[in-house]
This record gives structure tokens, C-alpha cells and sequence, in this order.
């Protein structure tokens, strides 16, 4: 695994992760982070960048890593900043879910190609998770008229305050507000709305419903088809809770008052450890033909932020080992349903 890879938010609950997985399958790793206390406490034996994001970004431009991994949001704003930053020839892995953050990155599809590097968004649980079975579902098929995939994550919460890549991706998501596939085109929603109850292979019963996110991009980039949802177990159960969020959305949007409630939201003190609610988290598809005939499958992992860690990390790897090619992809378009399996999952597929 020649060369350098960059780790940025090393710090943080992922980027630490992925910086012991990255070490253990022997990479030169390198950390970034605004604390140079907490990154010399955590990764003392490890060369450090320290600053704020522009000046590791001015520092990153000189440098000629092999990949660089962004684990700091909001990644609608961290991203192409990120990879405009990598020199030529580098890969850039990202584990963002803010819609708002693919469409800028693939924007960046042509400009990647040019400047030979590789761009991959959406390296975690969710998109990598639902993509996946998604595409395993399509395989040596004619192009789906109806796709809907689901992401159930089921996370452990240790204590500690919430951190700043989370409550801005929180809100971010939440500024970005609703969107569907209709028609071939992408439009704008209420967030919320599409609300179904599914059953896990293992018989836990959640819902989900509609959100603008990553996973919707990615399932409408894979399949093609006219009319796509992408929905998330995250989103409020409460149909009283799923309406507020629009309106939370609309407010957010006010000058100054989404960098107020992320700064607020990322101090926040969770109190008290909890296991994650379900054994599995899970990655669902849901596939409609023009025949009408359809198909379902689910892929299975563990803790879903564990999971998101060894994608970053696996995507990182196989890009260091110059398996990537230029331009802007998500995890699986890249390279399939089996780096989700590298990562730790297993498909499980209707018949």
C-alpha cells in the first residue's frame, strides 16, 4: 500500500476508527485535526497536520498523498473543498449523506477525470449499505421502472458531547429538506413523507420514510429508473415529528441561525451509554420492473458506525493500491456490492 494517506478528523469517533484499521492493514497514515493536544494524545507515534480546515487544505495542496479520507462535515461544504485541494492523481473518500454534498462532488465528475483523480462520496453505512443490495438486486437486469431503498442503522451511543461533523450533518440534512425521483428527474419534497413499515429478516418491525440523502442519489445514479425514494429509519416515527421537519428545515435556512444550531447541537452532552437497538443494522431494496414483476433484498451488518469506519477505510485501501479510476463514483458503482462485504456485511436476497 504505497503512499500517504491523509486522514482528516482523526479525532472524531470515525476517523479514529478508521485510523486503526488503516494501521493495522499497514498503511502510512497521516492525521489532521484542529487539536493538536487531542491528535498527539490519540496518534502519538503518527506525523499530525494541524489547523482549521483551509489551512490543512493549504497544507494537503503541497503534498502529494496517495488518498486523503474526509470524515469532517458538513460535507455539502468540507467536500469539494477536500478534493479540490488533494494535488493530481489523488484519491479523495468521504463518509458525508447530505444530498447537497454528492451533487457538488459529481459536479466535479469532468474536473476529476482532467486532474486524474478519484472522488468517491458516501463511503459509510447508509449509501454503501442500500447501493449495494440495490445493485445486486439489478444485476443482469433490464432498467427498473421503480426502485425504493431503505437504511436502518442500528448504532451504539457511547456519552459525550454529540461533536461537530454530526450536528452539522444533522442540519444540513435537514436544511437540504425533501427529494424524490419523479419522472426521471429529481424534485424537491416534504421530508417525511412515504412512510412504510418493514420487517428485518431478523423480525424487528421499523419505519422508515422519504429524506433527501445520499442513499436517494446513489439508488437513482445505480438504477436509472423514473421513480426512486430513498427513506432512512433516522427520520422522526412520530407522523406528529415527521411534519415539524419542513418547517425546522425553513427556519434553519435563516441567516446565521444554522451555524448557531450546529455549534449548540455539536456541545451537546449525551449522558448516558446506549447499546444499539437492534443486533443488525440493514441496507434494504425494493426493485419494480415495467412487467410488474418485483424483488426485495436486504444486506446485514453490525453497529452501522462501525461499518461506516471499515468502508472509508476498505475504499481507502483499494484506492492507495491504484484500483480507482478518475472521476466522481460512489463506493459500489465503483467498485460493486463486494466492498461492502470486505467491509463486514452479508446479502441477503429474495429468490
Amino acid at each position: 500500500m504505497p503512499g500517504e494517506i491523509w486522514v482528516l478528523g482523526a479525532t472524531g469517533r470515525v476517523g479514529r476508527e478508521v485510523v486503526r484499521l488503516l494501521r493495522g492493514a499497514g498503511a502510512n497514515v497521516v492525521v489532521a485535526g484542529r487539536d493538536r493536544a487531542r491528535l498527539s494524545g490519540l496518534h502519538r507515534d503518527l506525523r499530525a497536520v494541524t489547523g482549521s480546515l483551509d489551512e490543512v487544505c493549504t497544507h494537503l495542496s503541497t503534498e502529494t498523498p496517495a488518498v486523503v479520507v474526509n470524515t469532517v462535515g458538513p460535507f455539502a461544504d468540507s467536500g469539494p473543498q477536500v478534493a479540490r485541494a488533494c494535488p493530481p492523481g489523488t484519491g479523495y473518500v468521504d463518509i458525508g449523506n447530505e444530498i447537497s454534498a454528492f451533487e457538488s462532488l459529481h459536479e466535479m465528475d469532468e474536473e476529476a477525470r482532467t486532474s486524474r483523480r478519484t472522488l468517491v462520496c458516501g463511503a459509510g453505512f447508509g449509501v454503501l449499505a442500500t447501493e449495494s443490495v440495490l445493485l445486486e438486486l439489478l444485476a443482469g437486469e433490464e432498467a427498473p421502472a421503480q426502485v425504493r431503498v431503505d437504511a436502518v442503522a442500528s448504532v451504539a451511543t457511547p456519552s459525550g458531547v454529540v461533536g461537530e461533523a454530526l450536528a452539522a450533518s444533522v442540519v444540513q440534512g435537514m436544511i437540504d429538506g425533501g427529494r424524490e425521483v419523479r419522472e426521471g428527474r429529481m424534485v424537491r419534497t416534504r421530508s417525511g413523507r412515504a412512510a412504510q413499515r418493514l420487517t428485518t429478516p431478523d423480525g424487528d418491525v421499523v419505519t422508515t420514510a422519504a429524506l433527501g440523502s445520499g442513499e436517494l442519489f446513489a439508488a437513482w445514479q445505480a438504477s436509472g429508473a423514473a421513480s426512486v425514494v430513498g427513506a432512512s429509519a433516522l427520520v422522526p416515527a412520530s407522523s406528529v415529528l415527521r411534519a415539524a421537519v419542513p418547517t425546522l428545515g425553513s427556519v434553519l435556512r435563516l441567516p446565521g441561525l444554522a451555524a448557531f444550531t450546529t455549534r449548540r447541537l455539536a456541545r451537546s452532552r449525551i449522558t448516558t451509554a446506549r447499546e444499539r437497538p437492534r443486533p443488525s443494522s440493514w441496507g434494504h431494496a425494493r426493485v419494480e420492473w415495467p412487467s410488474g414483476r418485483v424483488r426485495e433484498g436486504w444486506l446485514r451488518t453490525g453497529d452501522g458506525m462501525e461499518f461506516t469506519a471499515a468502508a472509508a477505510a476498505e475504499v481507502a485501501r483499494r484506492l492507495a493500491d491504484g484500483d480507482g479510476r478518475p472521476g466522481t463514483f460512489t463506493p459500489a458503482r465503483l467498485f460493486g456490492p463486494e466492498v461492502a462485504l470486505a467491509a463486514g456485511a452479508e446479502l441477503v436476497i429474495s429468490p
